[in-house]
């Protein structure tokens, strides 16, 4: 199980640790709007306190587990990606930097690339939808109440189309390919400071098409 450092692959779907938390969350800040820490739980995770693990699984598995399945198109190997990726989670927390980014959206970072490499290993084609939903899905780790509606492939699509090609590429390298802001600068040749106002601009512009 993830929090004991190992996974396994057995039939069924193999569940988190259920030890009792061993000592309160860290202060809440403005991350969640309940108050749930994201940084300072990957942070706890980091320092080896597997209470930290368990509150962000039981917090994210059930959302996360869809995001795999649409991914790899099968349940039990969603599950056992799901799995996997919160071992990574465990083993790499040392590596987040709140600098860079959300602790939520750094955790589905981790399972959607685990789930597309299994998707590669098994050589399974995907829908061109599927790159859709993972705008709607990134967002959704970007912001734990994401303003975007919900909206299904055909109608993301529709409003990607609209948008200026420059601001839809930033997107779909943010959101789908997993870029950092200064990644997608470097590859475009873009100021920092312009690649976010084309996201920025570009999500406003996709949350009107979609209401």
């Amino acid at each position: 199980m993830v929090c004991d450092g190992h996974v396994g692959r057995a039939a069924g779907s193999a569940r988190i640790a259920s030890d009792p938390p061993r000592r309160p969350m860290p202060s809440p800040t403005s991350t969640s709007p309940d108050g749930f820490d994201y940084e300072s739980a990957l942070e706890a995770c980091a320092r080896g306190e597997r209470y930290a693990l368990r509150a962000l699984y039981e917090r994210e598995s059930r959302w996360l587990l869809g995001v795999a399945q649409r991914i790899v198109r099968d349940r039990d190997t969603a599950h056992d990606v799901l799995q996997e990726a919160f071992l990574q989670v465990w083993q790499r927390a040392s590596t987040y930097q709140r600098a860079l980014g959300s602790g939520r959206g750094w955790i589905y970072t981790v399972v959607r690339h685990r789930a597309l490499d299994e998707a590669r290993r098994v050589q399974r084609e995907m829908p061109a939808g599927d790159d859709l939903e993972a705008v709607a899905d990134a967002h959704a780790a970007l912001e734990p109440a994401p303003d975007l509606p919900h909206a299904d492939a055909a109608a993301l699509d529709r409003c990607l189309s609209a948008l200026e090609e420059r601001k839809r590429d930033c997107i779909v390298r943010a959101f789908v390919e997993g870029y950092t802001h200064e990644q997608i600068a470097r590859e475009i040749a873009t100021p920092v400071g312009t690649v976010k106002s084309w996201i920025r601009r570009g999500l406003l512009s996709l949350k009107e098409c979609l209401s």
